[in-house]
């Protein structure tokens, strides 16, 4: 984004708004290095989407494999020529400073699989595919980042959780839930600005090209998985707050960790009012006031990614 850009449009896209509304309880120090990777995520995937729309591939790659290089060593990249790059090894620095080196690595993998899926994404855009249903949920799940904004919840809980708790079916499903919910509504807000812009990854565009439905048919359909994603969430909730109360057995160790599993899935809860009230707000989604219902007005479309 231009300078004059940014200070026309930055506050009215809520980035740091919406992260605030995720993790309650984070420390201001930790909820700044979210709030702040959260911008970057967000302006990454505006530059990824530029350089689909403007054939970029060679920029794409360097790009991906830079950020692939900053995840495992973001001192060393600190002062990249490339901001984006450079943003991203900052975030990483400031992110990695939190919680033991375990948390580290799992974050770290975490963010390798969605670099990677963000290429699939390129290639499926590239070569006009649009992904059938199933394999667009799957996708989505590393696209949109599931286990990345999941694992930032023990950062807001200030508590790393063991992987016998974290891969608990009972709490992994009330995690999966929280961020389907926040993918699909996510889609469903996004759908007239990626038909405009002749997309292929979205959930309404799969259900049209691979299960037959019409517009409003596909429109009543991603509502529908919404609303049942809810109705889930709210047994998976439930039933992972019983599961915190379980791990209070009576020692410190117990009491702190039922403490830090509570304030995670209370967040979880979080992401639905947060998501619902950020699409509504954010200049991101409006998209009958653009000149172009493709292209967000803040855009920058220079070929940013081929310096």
């Amino acid at each position: 984004m231009p300078a004059d850009k940014v200070e026309e449009y930055a506050d009215g896209l809520c980035y740091t708004d919406l992260m605030a509304g995720y993790y309650i309880g984070a420390t201001d120090e930790v909820m700044q290095a979210i709030a702040d990777y959260s911008a970057w995520f967000f302006v990454w995937d505006d530059r990824h989407d530029r350089d689909i729309v403007h054939g970029r591939p060679v920029a794409w790659r360097r790009l991906r494999f830079r950020l692939h290089a900053a995840l495992d060593s973001p001192e060393d990249h600190l002062h990249h020529e490339d901001p984006l790059v450079a943003g991203f090894a900052d975030s990483m620095v400031r992110l990695y400073a939190f919680l033991p080196g375990t948390w580290n690595t799992r974050f770290a993998r975490h963010f390798h699989a969605v670099i990677e899926a963000y290429d699939q994404e390129f290639h499926n855009r590239t070569e006009g595919i649009v992904p059938t249903v199933e394999e667009y949920l799957a996708l989505r799940r590393l696209t949109f980042a599931h286990w990345i904004w999941t694992d930032l919840l023990e950062q807001s809980a200030g508590h790393e959780l063991p992987d016998a708790v974290r891969k608990h079916p009972v709490y992994r499903r009330a995690a999966l839930l929280s961020q389907e919910f926040a993918a699909w509504y996510n889609d469903l807000c996004s759908l007239p600005k990626e038909i405009a812009g002749d997309e292929v990854h979205n959930l309404g565009i799969s259900l049209i090209k691979h299960d037959g439905l019409t517009l409003e048919e596909a429109v009543a359909e991603v509502r529908r998985r919404i609303e049942e994603c809810i109705s889930e969430f709210l047994v998976a909730e439930r039933d992972a707050l019983q599961f915190a109360d379980d791990l209070a057995d009576g020692t410190l160790h117990g009491k702190e960790l039922s403490a830090a599993v509570r304030a995670c899935v209370c967040n979880m809860r979080n992401w639905f009012s947060s998501v619902y009230w950020f699409h509504h707000e954010s200049g991101r989604y409006m998209v009958d006031s653009w000149d172009d219902r493709s292209t967000p007005p803040y855009v920058n479309n220079e070929a940013a990614g081929e310096k």
